[in-house]
């Protein structure tokens, strides 16, 4: 078990916003409420490097937590990544350097008996840093990996810019790519994608606008719900008034924004900037989405983890 604890937060959503529909309505699962209640499992933790946390994974069944980041003195758009194993207290375990893959806006683990199994963009396009292609490798503490040496998906042939998220208790993926008009959002089996099958598309959406002009920090996917999470860095010391890191709720098949909310989780951080979500929990009483945050001051960047559990 995780251990809870408290957050702020601040005003709720405004009314549902649609977006194109589904291509195949999922089962429908409840969904978290994004006023409801939470905490937070840690503070101020270093990570591998220690760099901004872009984005973490939980391999729910074996209990472990591996974050995503920019690795320290490389090039600006190398997609050269550090993976950080960090338990539940915020302790870092062990690393992974992975050498042109992107930037790590999201990643997943996948639990195939005792081994997690890491999902990651890869094949970096130089001209912005983000993958080209998706990936899945699994975790070797203190090894390094290129992304010629790891197996690789285009999932969408004319798509660009992929990240993962993956969905444990339902069995499913999804992949964020662009498209010549925005963002889109394709779910696929997770068995069928390990296999390297992304012939059938389970459903599809093109992601709705969110906040003009706000930064996009990550995504979750659960059940018949979507999760995005956006946000900007505290220009120096933190102030509330600026805050305007928000958390969203996209129905899958109703194809609408249901709830969004204005958190002020951490709102005592320095530099308090939105990074990573992703959902722990094998059952709606164990499940819980997270977001998080980094802190702290340029070289000594540190990981914050606060999360939602109300199901309705």
């Amino acid at each position: 078990m995780l251990v809870a604890g408290s957050s702020g937060v601040a005003h709720a959503s405004a009314a549902p916003v649609r977006a194109p529909l589904r291509v195949e309505a999922l089962p429908a699962t409840k969904r978290f409420t994004m006023s409801g209640s939470g905490g937070e499992i840690f503070r101020s933790k270093p990570l591998w490097g220690p760099t901004v946390m872009q984005s973490f994974a939980f391999d729910t069944p074996n209990n472990r937590l591996f974050t995503g980041q920019l690795r320290s003195g490389t090039p600006a758009n190398s997609g050269d990544l550090t993976l950080s194993q960090l338990n539940f207290s915020g302790t870092v375990l062990g690393h992974m350097y992975l050498n042109g893959f992107g930037h790590a806006v999201s990643i997943g683990a996948q639990a195939v008996g005792s081994t997690t199994y890491i999902w990651t963009e890869t094949d970096v396009d130089t001209a912005n840093g983000r993958g080209r292609q998706i990936c899945r490798f699994p975790w070797q503490n203190g090894a390094t990996l290129s992304s010629s040496s790891v197996t690789k998906w285009k999932p969408v042939s004319n798509g660009s810019v992929f990240t993962p998220a993956i969905d444990q208790r339902y069995g499913r993926i999804g992949i964020r790519h662009a498209l010549s008009d925005g963002m889109h959002v394709n779910i696929y089996s997770l068995a069928a994608a390990a296999a390297g099958d992304f012939s059938t598309v389970l459903t599809s959406f093109k992601q709705p606008a969110l906040t003009p002009g706000v930064a996009f920090q990550g995504w979750a996917l659960y059940g018949s719900y979507v999760y995005f999470w956006e946000g900007t860095a505290y220009p120096g010391a933190p102030d509330p008034a600026k805050a305007n890191s928000k958390l969203w709720c996209y129905d899958i098949n109703q194809g609408v924004l249901v709830d969004s909310f204005l958190s002020l989780a951490g709102q005592s951080l320095t530099y308090r900037e939105a990074e990573g979500m992703a959902v722990y929990g094998s059952t709606d009483a164990t499940a819980r989405l997270y977001f998080g945050f980094a802190s702290g001051v340029a070289g000594d960047r540190r990981a914050n983890l606060f999360y939602r559990n109300n199901l309705v």
